[in-house]
């Protein structure tokens, strides 16, 4: 290999052309090399070609590089071939203007461009300007210490630079321009650089795609510093649109100017961000910092001082975050300022505060109103007391009054000092105790227990889109646990209905707050009035009490997909005309005991012992059965007295839609239907 500085290069060179100058026009040198080693730049199969030009004025240069390495840009194997004039000015300065193309560069870079080079031996520098297509460059140096260089760049595609940034990233750039004026010194295993910068529509990646940008544009000055393996980066800058994604967190520009500031540091692969600052006037300021893995996962973030105001700081900056939390379509307005850290396995400590904040999310099914005060959570240490209530609560469309509690951090929980009451429904419900733990990642992360006192019935099923029933409501819920995404109710939920009882027990509901919830439970209905119950449907009265049971019942979005359901009036009663057709429609059967339809039409009322109906649904068939087994089919009703009635019904197997509907028809569309 042949060592040389890249002055005698350049001395080389010229004297090649003064040789061939003065041999006459037809004069012609050429010049090999196996390989050459300039400061920062190794090339191989080197020739250069100096020929008299045809006109006579200067030389005509021809050089080329079979591979050509510059390894602080990130530039390997590249082929070179440089074809133009070399002449003296006026000045005794050389002038070569030509041809460059390169072949393997990043992006395509300088596969087609135009070169001038001033060379000026007395003022020992050398300036090139290149051009290709719209972008251009202009780098002045020491002919004696190319190693340091002034960059001047012109809507150079962001792609040429991917050579540079795979020194110290594994990221590559995608789409856009830049503008920079930058010194760059080539250190021995390193580069460092400085300067102003501008970006048009610029876009990145990087393996696995959590870490990325689009059509980002802005301005600002940047420092890098890169060797061995690690490169620290210093950014202060102001960013008009585009989006980036860090990880979870991702970010939607606005038009306006958004300062952004930051010092990084990457090391094989790990990308840390001990300063982080950004400032978008109308949405969110923060100040804090983060960490990624080598996978660009985020293991730790810290925002010592945020404030956001809604909705500008969720539309452009939470969604992303709050999703990974499993918060997702959140409507809101307000401003809410604090702390928050988290680490690879989630939050570590939280602080928040606001003196008016609505938010609403999982498409109204969880609101709030008006809420004000402060939160402090630690999942190491305690912390002190602090008072935070609403002005209104909504929970599945159910209306929940003002209310206001104090709790505080131990343990890695935050509880509830004292037992809290929100009025619902004109009355009440109680929360006994609540604990939740921010920090589980799986597991039971909530647990609380509950009472409710004089809710307004009618008003319940006004909420929820039912038929009014009378009555109130009251029970409890002595533990109810949020586990593993899921509602978990231990203990059972008495109600007083209906002049009787309503027992939920086992009941779970997975994902709560999503899409598609799914309800499992059992229910028990016990001495039921059934005048009350049937006065709310136009289905037709009956009097008397009525037990059953709701085992194994499962709903998927609200829903029923399964349930053993079991209903049975055991010690008689009366029953309407109208109401024994439509037990007689819902069973498909018909009356037995010769009964008459003129008779039916006689009487309004008939006296029964029994009525019973079962119903088994699995799938989109309900197996029906009731009292009994009867001559081609099954009782529903066994009369009593006389006239005596008798209902049977014939269907065994009946199509649970076919069965809503005629549900829905016996009651003339006014049976309840959950939102």
């Amino acid at each position: 290999m042949l060592a040389v500085s890249t002055r005698t290069f350049f001395l080389v060179l010229v004297a090649c052309a003064l040789f061939a100058g003065a041999g006459g026009v037809r004069a012609e040198v050429s010049v090999g090399a196996d390989s050459l080693a300039l400061p920062g730049v190794e090339m191989t199969g080197m020739q250069a070609d100096i020929n008299s030009a045809p006109d006579g004025q200067g030389l005509k240069l021809t050089l080329s590089a079979e591979r050509a390495d510059i390894p602080a840009m990130g530039w390997r194997k590249l082929g070179i071939v440089l074809d133009g004039a070399l002449d003296r000015d006026e000045l005794g300065r050389w002038i070569f203007d030509g041809a460059l193309r390169l072949k393997g560069a990043p992006g395509g870079a300088l596969s087609n461009a135009r070169l001038h080079m001033v060379a000026d031996e007395s003022a020992n520098t050398l300036e090139l300007s290149v051009t290709q297509d719209k972008a251009s460059a202009r780098v002045a140096l020491p002919i004696d210490q190319t190693t340091h260089a002034q960059i001047t760049l012109k809507g150079l595609p962001a792609g040429w630079l991917n050579g540079l940034l795979s020194t110290m990233w594994s990221g590559r750039t995608t789409t856009g321009r830049v503008d920079a004026d930058l010194a760059l010194d080539l250190l021995d295993n390193g580069v460092q650089a400085g300067g102003q910068f501008a970006l048009d529509g610029a876009g990145f990646d990087s393996p696995g795609g959590k870490l990325a940008g689009q059509k980002l544009s802005g301005s600002g000055r940047l420092g890098i510093d890169s060797h061995a393996g690690s490169t620290s980066i210093d950014l202060d800058a102001s960013l008009r649109g585009g989006e980036i994604l860090l990880g979870p967190l991702y970010a939607a520009l606005p038009a306006h100017a958004v300062q952004l500031s930051l010092g990084a540091r990457s090391d094989k692969g790990v990308l840390s961000i001990p300063r982080l600052r950004l400032a978008d006037p109308d949405a969110l300021q923060l100040e804090g910092e983060l960490a990624f893995n080598a996978n660009g996962d985020l293991v730790q973030l810290q925002l010592d001082r945020f404030n956001a105001r809604l909705p500008a700081a969720y539309d452009r900056y939470g969604k992303g975050w709050l999703r990974s939390l499993g918060i997702d379509g959140l409507v809101g307005s307000g401003e809410v300022s604090g702390h928050v850290a988290l680490d690879a396995s989630g939050p570590t400590a939280f602080a928040l505060q606001t003196g008016g904040l609505d938010l609403s999310f999982a498409q109204g099914r969880l609101g709030v109103t008006g809420l004000h005060g402060a939160v402090d959570w630690s999942a190491t240490g305690d912390r002190p007391a602090t008072r935070l209530g609403w002005r209104a609560l909504q929970v599945y469309r159910i209306p929940n009054g003002a209310a206001e509690g104090s709790w505080r951090s131990r343990g890695g929980s935050l509880a509830l000092e004292k037992p809290l009451a929100i009025p619902v429904l004109d009355g009440q419900l109680r929360v006994q105790s609540l604990a939740w733990k921010p920090a589980a990642a799986s597991g039971e992360r909530l647990q609380t227990s509950l009472a409710l006192t004089q809710i307004d019935m009618a008003a319940l099923c006004r909420a929820l889109g039912w038929p009014e029933f009378k009555g109130t409501i009251g029970g409890a819920v002595p533990s109810m646990r949020y586990v593993d995404d899921r509602v978990e109710m231990g203990g059972g939920l008495s109600l007083n209905v209906f002049d009787g009882f309503v027992d939920i027990t086992r009941m779970t509901v997975a994902q709560p707050f999503g899409e598609a919830p799914v309800l499992t439970g059992n229910i028990a209905l016990r001495q039921l009035d059934l005048a009350l119950l049937t006065s709310v449907f136009d289905f037709g009265s009956i009097t008397g009490r009525l037990n059953g049971a709701l085992d194994e019942l499962r709903l998927v979005a609200w829903k029923p997909v399964a349930f053993k359901a079991s209903f049975v009036a055991n010690d008689g009663g009366r029953i309407s005309q109208k109401a024994v057709n439509n037990l007689t429609a819902v069973g498909g059967g018909g009356l037995a005991g010769g009964l008459q339809g003129t008779v039916l039409k006689i009487f309004k009322t008939f006296g029964y012992k029994r009525i019973g109906l079962t119903c088994a649904l699995k799938g989109d068939v309900c197996s029906m059965g009731g009292l009994g087994n009867a001559k081609d089919g099954y009782t529903i009703v066994e009369g009593s007295g006389l006239p005596r009635l008798t209902v049977v019904g014939h269907q065994r197997e009946v199509d649970w839609p076919t069965l809503v509907r005629r549900l829905q028809a016996a009651t003339e569309g006014s049976g309840p239907v959950v939102r």
